[in-house]
């Protein structure tokens, strides 16, 4: 009978010294040096027998560091990203950031065409590799963001100002307003110093184009708010124009927490994007010049730039996707809404209440002297003869409206 202690006579005769961290050199030691049949060591280590042949190949031929693990990476990779590719990624990296554009992975990869662009990773991967990205691991990760935006276009406008030298160093102040939702820029100007009566022209120049929205976002800039300023008996200042502009319209006001800059962290990026695209540029002479490339950057801002914050749209595309919101009056319990319509040829004009038409006789003398838009509805009882003048059709005008009639035949 053969004692069971033989079988483990090999592995009492491996030296404390063969133990290697290099879990091929171990294997090998145990079968040069402790003399471990193959079939044995591959049932210890857990690998197989061809596996131990291969190792001991390597070790005739190149000793102890030929035992050192090989990389698995295939020598050759079909789907690699092209020399002339990487190329093009490097030269857009070079264009975009000379324009004061951003040139990360992502717009990048906006402006590449073809068959074999590469994804975004790829393309970051490629610009860390040639030493194009600088590490910022003092960011907070995306994860911890806590995002806000407005559902729809012109729900709420945010607005600020910020400064930019002339070519003598002389200060201006640029002011930007910006739809929160979509971040298009509404409008943008440059003044040598912004006023009260700044912001109050540029809103309603604003609102011409785009309409009214249902609240604004600033911060607690004079310009915008006297709501933490106090007389000398300390009571609160008399509002200001802007704000009492925005409550005769009926749009909400909305002001940041003191010394909080993040709640309009969309318009404070926004003065990111455009200094740095300034900063590419020749300084301007004056504020007219500074006007004239204020006007030139807002199609590449609206209409070229795609951001991240809504989808990899550009501004103009997410303001246009969705109707617009407009400002919201409350009198008393019930909320109203302003509503604009022709008078039509016979002095009405038409409105929806309750889910049904209203059609509202104001006068003729108020009378739109074009043609209806549509056929309306003829309504029997509405209009009547007067029995004393069968020519004449009688309507209850305004007050302080006189009466019209036609003149007799």
């Amino acid at each position: 009978m053969v004692s069971s202690a033989a079988h483990c006579v090999p592995q009492a005769r491996v030296p404390e010294a063969t133990v290697r961290t290099n879990k091929n050199e171990a294997i090998v030691y145990a079968i040069t040096e402790a003399g471990m049949p193959i079939n044995e060591a591959a049932g210890r280590f857990a690998v197989s027998a061809r596996w131990i042949r291969v190792l001991l190949a390597r070790y005739r031929e190149g000793g102890i560091e030929a035992l050192a693990p090989r990389s698995r990476r295939p020598h050759t990779n079909p789907n690699a990203t092209t020399e002339a590719v990487r190329a093009k990624i490097l030269a857009l990296r070079q264009e975009l950031a000379g324009a004061g554009l951003d040139a990360g992975a992502e717009s990048i990869h906006d402006r590449l065409r073809g068959p074999d662009k590469p994804s975004v990773s790829t393309i970051w991967r490629i610009l860390r590799g040639e030493g194009k990205v600088d590490p910022q691991p003092q960011k907070r990760p995306r994860s911890s963001w806590r995002r806000f935006q407005a559902e729809v276009p012109n729900e709420t406008w945010q607005s600020d100002f910020t400064h930019w030298p002339l070519a003598d160093g002389t200060d201006t102040e640029i002011i930007s307003w910006l739809d929160d939702h979509s971040r298009y820029l509404l409008h943008i100007s440059a003044y040598a110093r912004i006023t009260g009566e700044t912001v109050t022209t540029t809103f309603t120049h604003a609102t011409a184009e785009h309409g009214y929205p249902a609240s604004t976002l600033t911060d607690n800039g004079m310009v915008y708010t006297t709501r933490l300023a106090r007389g000398a008996d300390g009571d609160r200042a008399q509002p200001n124009g802007f704000e009492t502009l925005l409550a005769q319209l009926g749009i909400t006001q909305k002001n940041g927490a003191v010394a909080h800059p993040t709640t309009q962290g969309k318009i404070e990026r926004f003065h990111q994007t455009l200094k740095r695209w300034l900063a590419a540029l020749d300084p301007p002479e004056d504020i007219d010049a500074l006007n004239a490339l204020l006007q030139t950057f807002v199609p590449i801002y609206n209409t070229e730039r795609p951001y991240r914050g809504i989808g990899r749209r550009t501004p103009a595309q997410a303001y246009t996707a969705r109707p617009k919101t407009h400002p919201t009056v409350t009198i008393g319990e019930h909320a109203w809404r302003t509503r604009h319509d022709i008078v039509d040829a016979t002095g009405r004009i038409t409105l929806r209440y309750a889910g049904k038409l209203r059609h509202l006789g104001i006068g003729r003398a108020q009378a739109h002297p074009g043609p209806r838009s549509r056929p309306r509805p003829q309504h029997h009882g509405h209009r009547t003869r007067d029995r004393r003048d069968p020519r004449r059709t009688p309507h209850r005008p305004s007050q302080g409206l006189p009466e019209q009639t036609r003149p007799a035949t």
